[in-house]
């Protein structure tokens, strides 16, 4: 009987790569259109009281998920609670960061700046896991930060200074990521995901009494309709990572570039310029070969323990 590492794919597995490559395009397309709204919302009501708004739903969507999957108390039980916590208040002042920097700067030029999380990943990943990164990842690395350079223009006519927020959310994402693939290894996805929504929702709540505004009836639909939008993103997401292996589908997480170009074109006319472009490009392409090349590595050592594992014969 052929173990894990000696099966061939299936034509059942390549179907469901294929469908989870579509559930997180169509996912990477949702969340686009929630920064989009909430950079319109950013017009009338407080970034404290948007992100209020969400984490209220999205807690009771990661509660019912939990309840549904493993049950609320032990979604709760957490070997790494201190770090779960931390992963939280990240996330939660990179989202109302990202917001707020929403309400200054166009959607598709904070999009392209922020497609180098990725690469700040992989920097991080040394000091923080204690991985090992090959001189042609460093590369990708070097290219991408050209890239980022490029595209923030860090000279006295074409420099935004809020693109130093825009990189501060880039780094606070990259920490982000990097605790949850830590705890990952030991808690439940459905742990790291209720820790996520109540450690935001907390935190909201403390502060909403000091920002909190009288909404108009649209306003109070677009509130709705993100906080749906949020929903379903994730929905797709966790669809899309249970279809396909993470490392195949890390790539199309670019397309909300994409959608984020063209709704802020349609919705904003915001228009990219060619050098914004470029740079955006080259952060695209090293970040898709980082990727392609943590699978290459990944898909080795697994080739590597299978041959420890199972010998030739002589």
């Amino acid at each position: 009987m052929k173990d894990e590492f000696t099966q061939q794919a299936s034509p059942e597995d390549a179907d469901n790569t294929v469908k989870g490559i579509a559930a997180l395009v169509v996912a990477t397309l949702f969340f686009a259109g929630q920064d989009a709204i909430t950079k319109h919302l950013t017009e009338t009501v407080p970034v404290a009281q948007i992100i209020f708004v969400r984490f209220v739903f999205f807690t009771l969507f990661a509660l019912s998920f939990a309840a549904r999957n493993i049950g609320i108390r032990r979604a709760f039980v957490s070997h790494h609670p201190v770090l779960q916590i931390l992963r939280g208040l990240l996330i939660v002042g990179e989202i109302a960061l990202f917001a707020w920097c929403l309400h200054y700067m166009g959607l598709a030029e904070m999009h392209a700046i922020f497609a180098s999380f990725p690469l700040v990943i992989t920097v991080l990943s040394i000091p923080l896991l204690g991985e090992k990164v090959g001189w042609r990842r460093w590369m990708a690395v070097s290219l991408g930060f050209v890239g980022t350079l490029i595209i923030i223009q860090p000279g006295p006519e074409g420099f935004n200074r809020y693109t130093i927020f825009v990189l501060i959310c880039v780094v606070m994402f990259a920490v982000y990521n990097l605790l949850t693939r830590k705890v990952s290894r030991k808690d439940h996805f459905e742990t790291s995901l209720i820790y996520f929504g109540v450690v935001g929702f907390v935190m909201t709540l403390i502060a909403i009494p000091f920002f909190w505004v009288p909404v108009s009836t649209s306003d109070t639909i677009w509130l709705l309709v993100i906080s749906a939008t949020g929903i379903v993103g994730h929905l797709l997401l966790i669809k899309s990572l249970q279809l396909a292996p993470a490392v195949i589908l890390q790539p199309f997480n670019y397309f909300v570039l994409v959608w984020a170009i063209g709704i802020g074109y349609f919705a904003y006319q915001e228009v990219l310029g060619s050098t914004e472009l470029i740079g955006a490009a080259l952060v695209v392409l090293s970040g898709i070969y980082i990727a392609r090349r943590e699978y290459t590595v990944t898909r080795q050592a697994r080739k590597r323990l299978r041959r420890a594992m199972y010998p030739p014969e002589a």
